[in-house]
């Protein structure tokens, strides 16, 4: 990590990894539809995949295999673009407690 820690840089970083082994979830497109993998935890068997703009969610296999023709289920409170900016909020904390050094 460089010097200057920034947000960005870090979720950048992160992209390098395969994403089986990412920490923090990162955007992928297809088929003109824009989603939000969120990362495996230990005990998934599967990544999800939250659309952008929509409180909607798939298995990523099922994205990984079918892009914007997977099927989506409707998810009560979560969007992609919820989880990415929970996900960047818990890192700016992270910086501010000196975390990230």
């Amino acid at each position: 990590m460089s010097a200057t820690i920034d947000i960005d840089q870090i979720f950048l970083e992160d992209r390098e990894n395969a994403p089986s082994e990412r920490t923090l979830p990162w955007e992928e497109t297809r088929d003109g539809i824009t989603v939000v993998v969120e990362p495996k935890p230990h005990w998934a068997e599967d990544m999800r995949v939250f659309r952008l703009d929509v409180r909607e969610y798939c298995r990523y296999a099922a994205w990984s295999a079918y892009g914007g023709r997977a099927r989506f289920y409707g998810h009560i409170d979560t969007s992609g673009d919820d989880l990415m900016m929970k996900a960047r909020a818990i890192i700016a904390r992270e910086i501010v407690e000196g975390l990230w050094d």
